[in-house]
């Protein structure tokens, strides 16, 4: 597998100008311990400055996604002094701005859960554009069970599946899996089991790499800014970007349908490829 790097905590590797970053610790569940979260913000900062990189997938090995925060860190937190910064607001802080960057990422984000995605680890599955998930995966914003909340994560859990569920959600630790996910919203398409889901992963891929490259991020970054600014200006600067992209992929990609042919950017994914892409060695 090309373009491999190995962490302790993070194995990101790339295929076909996709980055797979997959949690690996195991003994902690797959915990958002802060050299986690490093190693997730590094593949992020891949994605943004490689104009080939087409996709971030968020995986967890070990049929775990991810745990959420790592609270074997918590009591140290407390213990440390607090006559200057508050190391507990600082270190959750830093938890956003992590979130905000990966929400920000100009490609497609997709998030592939398989067993428990808790706390943080559901906010990092709301962060995604697309969330697939096996039956028997669980969500849950399970911060409140034990006296704390949902800090950096809220406003991502809000704008995936409302404020209203969200609510429901962190008031009372309730968990969420299969139907009952896609039901509220939280995820797009329910594999069977593991194996499932790498096929629907597999297919999902191949739909972006239908895609022009260049298009997907210039629309992604367009949607994040809807609702943000006023619809007129933001409508008169779209129509120069639909002109920018006519003229760098838009005469391919038109030439292509009119040839009944694939576009020169196309690539199509096959479970086996996806897999390697996130094997555990």
């Amino acid at each position: 597998m090309p373009d491999t790097s190995l962490t302790d905590a993070v194995i990101v590797r790339r295929a076909s100008g996709v980055l797979f970053a997959t949690l690996n610790i195991p003994a902690t569940r797959n915990a958002l311990a802060p050299e986690v979260v490093a190693a997730l913000a590094g593949a992020v900062e891949q994605a943004e400055a490689d104009s080939e990189v087409r996709a971030l997938v968020l995986r967890g090995a070990g049929g775990i996604f991810s745990a959420g925060g790592n609270v074997g860190n918590f009591k140290a937190r407390l213990d440390a002094d607090t006559s200057q910064e508050d190391p507990v607001a600082t270190r959750n802080r830093q938890f956003g701005y992590f979130m905000q960057r990966l929400t920000m990422l100009p490609v497609p984000v997709i998030a592939a859960v398989d067993g428990a995605a808790m706390g943080g680890g559901m906010g990092l599955a709301c962060a995604a554009d697309i969330v697939l998930a096996t039956r028997d995966a669980r969500f849950a914003l399970s911060e409140t069970t034990l006296g704390i909340i949902a800090a950096q994560i809220a406003p991502f859990v809000v704008q995936r599946v409302g404020a209203t569920t969200t609510r429901r959600l962190g008031l009372t630790g309730e968990r969420v899996s299969g139907n009952a996910a896609v039901a509220i919203g939280l995820v797009d398409q329910l594999a069977a089991d593991s194996a499932e889901l790498d096929s629907l992963l597999a297919e999902w891929l191949t739909r972006i790499g239908r895609c022009g490259p260049n298009a997907n991020r210039v629309f992604k970054t367009l949607v994040g800014r809807c609702g943000q600014e006023p619809a007129g200006s933001l409508l008169d600067e779209a129509s120069h970007l639909f002109a920018q992209c006519m003229r760098r992929e838009g005469a391919e990609g038109v030439a292509a349908f009119r040839e009944k042919r694939d576009a020169n950017w196309t690539v199509r994914f096959d479970v086996g490829a996806v897999r390697a892409a996130q094997a555990v060695v």
